[in-house]
């Protein structure tokens, strides 16, 4: 049976000293939670998670800088500029320390946060997450191979053919290919209704960032390992927290060895895999997501 919706919560908005806005979606309760969503997503996108979890969470699921009912007035280069927002808006919303959830993209952005704020952290989940040490995009050969040549610049990924694809249906408002490409690569087991995936794909088109996200995805790297593009900062020696990384057995967007990655890099991390599950694991399974992830976060593992 296709996924349904549930009621959406009301997008609330608060402004930071940075100059954005931020736009958000708060479920109320007791114990602090942020959730940073992916690329082509936003808050929206939480929304079968923030209508199951434990009432016991207070939960606030962000728009990210350039997402959703966000703005963008500072463009970012780098992860680390999108999780800059993410204490100043901890701040505006009244809260000290707090548990983080990211899924993919915004999985790398909990992890810069976490690296430069160990003392806001509680606890940390990555959820189908860029790898610790990136993301890094590559020329392909003319048989559309890729090659080991880095790709370095935002030109150079905006003119890849690899993702014209995507560009040309998010500058064009293609509703049809953006299906596509998700059901191609995203919803490799379940999938949403139509209702509730046009409202999804309504929301990817928000973005005003597409080439600058994966820009950031391809430069990111906190480990101790370079990668494509050089030396990592070795920053995730400083994410000590307890961390779960959750990973979908049928994820075609972060291969199980970039799980891999951030479990090796990562000093205090341990790992769940879910079966039959892709990069949409609140779509794909959200019973066995939670199961893993409510008694993290409450410290009731047994």
């Amino acid at each position: 049976m296709p996924v349904t919706a549930v009621p959406d919560l009301p997008v609330e908005t608060v402004d930071l000293p940075t100059g954005e806005t931020i736009a958000y979606r708060h479920r109320p309760g007791e114990v602090p939670l942020v959730l940073l969503h992916g690329n082509m997503t936003s808050s929206k996108h939480w929304d079968l998670v923030l209508d199951a979890v434990d009432e016991r969470f207070d939960c606030y699921a962000m728009d990210m800088r350039g997402f959703g009912g966000s703005t963008y007035e500072t463009p970012a280069d780098s992860l680390a500029d999108f999780a800059a927002d993410v204490g100043p808006f901890a701040d505006a919303v009244g809260l000290d320390s707090f548990h983080l959830w990211g899924w993919s993209t915004g999985g790398g952005v909990a992890m810069a946060f976490a690296a430069r704020h160990p003392d806001r952290v509680d606890r940390l989940v990555l959820m189908d997450s860029v790898s610790t040490r990136g993301y890094p995009l590559f020329r392909t050969d003319e048989t559309g191979q890729p090659t080991d040549e880095p790709l370095t610049t935002r030109e150079e990924i905006a003119a890849t053919p690899a993702l014209a694809p995507v560009f040309q249906a998010h500058e064009t408002e293609n509703r049809e290919t953006f299906k596509a490409v998700w059901n191609q690569l995203i919803y490799t087991d379940e999938r949403p209704d139509d209702d509730l995936y046009d409202a999804y794909v309504d929301d990817m088109l928000t973005q005003r960032n597409l080439v600058d996200v994966y820009h950031a995805l391809a430069h990111f790297n906190v480990s101790d390992e370079s990668n494509a593009y050089g030396e990592g900062s070795g920053l995730a020696s400083e994410i000590t927290h307890p961390t779960l990384v959750v990973h979908g057995d049928r994820d075609l967007v972060i291969p199980r060895e970039m799980a891999d990655e951030t479990l090796a890099d990562l000093p205090n991390a341990e790992f769940v895999e879910l079966e039959d599950c892709g990069h949409s694991p609140p779509v794909d399974a959200l019973d066995d997501l939670l199961a893993a992830v409510e008694p993290f976060l409450l410290g009731e593992e047994n």
